[in-house]
């Protein structure tokens, strides 16, 4: 089991504990992620809200009615041992801690240089702590490779994998996060886009950022079994007639196969598979790629929007 660590002077917070974003139909929602396989509970005051869960049953994620898509909030997990120094660290980096009525009185609330609203409380480890082996067997001789379609089962995510926001300073963001929370550069593309995690033990990311014009809410990455799943989870939401995302193809930065499904408010969810993995500890070889390999190694053409934030002012 992972426990409390120095990093760099400082402590770290070790998960995403869940997210929360805010849509303007809480129905639409439903329909969208059970879709693509999460369990869809309704939750809150007389069921206007929902909880997202995955197949390892952990709530990932809260869906709340408002009048346009954008982050409520992003929630952090931290070691008991660790909350105090994070709380002193977030405020050192910049921030002021909230001190008027929360959504959650687990824990402490700021907001970063974005404005985006952020938790970091107590809880458990959610990230993994090593390597899920992501294997694609080759059949043998005179044996059936794949099977019918009919014998498909539904794609269910494992867990969520990471999350990505917009900024309208990459560097600046990276520098925050770092200072507040712990989070260390994996890899980056200038000032275009760039990946942290966490040094517990971590996917190559856990939270992401992408260059705009304004703060906003790009996508949210789910972990499923290997390649194939990536692939029949994109055949499940067109069946559902969610044709519109990118994929399926291969990221350079995390190394991960990837399908995203556009959501209904121009945003993105993601099938992810074999992720890179970094172990707690480990110092890894962050790079600064050049833009080509910012996006894919290999895939389909990136569309238009995937790249545009449907958030910034016109």
């Amino acid at each position: 089991m992972s426990t409390s660590m120095e990093t760099r002077g400082g402590v770290s917070v070790h998960s995403i504990d869940h997210f929360a974003l805010n849509v303007p139909s809480v129905a639409v929602a439903e329909r969208f992620f059970r879709a693509f396989g999460l369990d869809v509970t309704t939750a809150g005051n007389e069921g206007q809200e929902l909880e997202l869960r995955a197949a390892d049953g952990y709530r990932w994620a809260r869906i709340l009615p408002s009048s346009k898509k954008c982050l409520a909030w992003l929630s952090f997990n931290c070691f008991e041992q660790d909350l105090d120094a994070l709380c002193a660290q977030v405020q050192v980096a910049g921030s002021v801690i909230e001190t008027g009525p929360t959504p959650d009185p687990a824990g402490f609330w700021f907001r970063d240089p974005d404005g985006n609203l952020i938790q970091v409380k107590i809880g458990p480890k959610t990230s993994p702590s090593s390597k899920t082996p992501c294997v694609v067997t080759g059949s043998a001789a005179d044996e059936r490779g794949s099977h019918a379609r009919f014998e498909s089962k539904g794609v269910r995510p494992r867990r969520l994998s990471h999350v990505l926001l917009f900024t309208p300073d990459v560097s600046r963001a990276l520098d925050y996060y770092a200072k507040a929370l712990g989070l260390r550069l994996s890899d980056r593309s200038l000032d275009i886009i760039a990946f942290t995690h966490a040094p517990h033990g971590s996917d190559h990311h856990l939270l992401a950022f992408a260059k705009s014009s304004a703060r906003g809410w790009h996508h949210c990455a789910w972990d499923v079994d290997n390649v194939n799943v990536v692939g029949e989870g994109a055949s499940q939401m067109a069946a559902a007639g969610y044709t519109k995302g990118w994929g399926t193809g291969r990221h350079v930065l995390g190394s991960n196969y990837f399908h995203y499904v556009e959501d209904p408010w121009g945003s993105f969810c993601e099938y992810s598979a074999d992720i890179d993995f970094v172990t707690a500890g480990l110092e890894w070889p962050a790079g600064d790629f050049p833009p080509e390999d910012s996006l894919y190694l290999w895939g389909p053409a990136v569309p238009e929007n995937f790249v545009l934030n449907s958030e910034a002012p016109a």
